[in-house]
């Protein structure tokens, strides 16, 4: 029989493929959100979304309600929910309010550049 492996052991796993230099990075994401409230759902349904459109294979995503574990938004210093986090790669981001718009995130997470437009044109 297979032994499953412990979160301990598959995050030092992901930790250390995350340093490797593999080419392509991975990325440690934490979604911090309030109960099951329709916010909350939207938001971990968009990011869930997002990453596998842009992160697929490629990422690590825990959703933390702070209902269940308050002790953790100071730890974090979460001021509001939803809020997600980028761990890895480094630098660390937050991106905290409404997750609907992939742009803003996209932004966020360091997956697309800022396009500028002209208002003129």
């Amino acid at each position: 029989m297979k032994k499953s492996k412990s979160k301990r052991e598959n995050v030092t796993e992901f930790f250390e493929s995350a340093i490797s230099g593999s080419g392509k990075e991975l990325y440690l994401l934490r979604l911090y959100v309030t109960g099951s409230t329709p916010a909350s759902v939207r938001a971990i349904e968009n990011i869930k979304k997002l990453c596998e459109e842009h992160l697929q294979g490629r990422y690590d995503l825990e959703v933390i309600d702070l209902y269940q574990k308050p002790n953790l938004a100071k730890g974090e210093q979460i001021i509001a929910a939803p809020t997600l986090i980028k761990k890895l790669p480094l630098p660390l981001r937050r991106i905290i309010g409404d997750m609907s718009n992939f742009d803003r995130i996209l932004v966020g997470l360091d997956l697309q550049e800022i396009t500028k437009t002209n208002p003129g044109n």
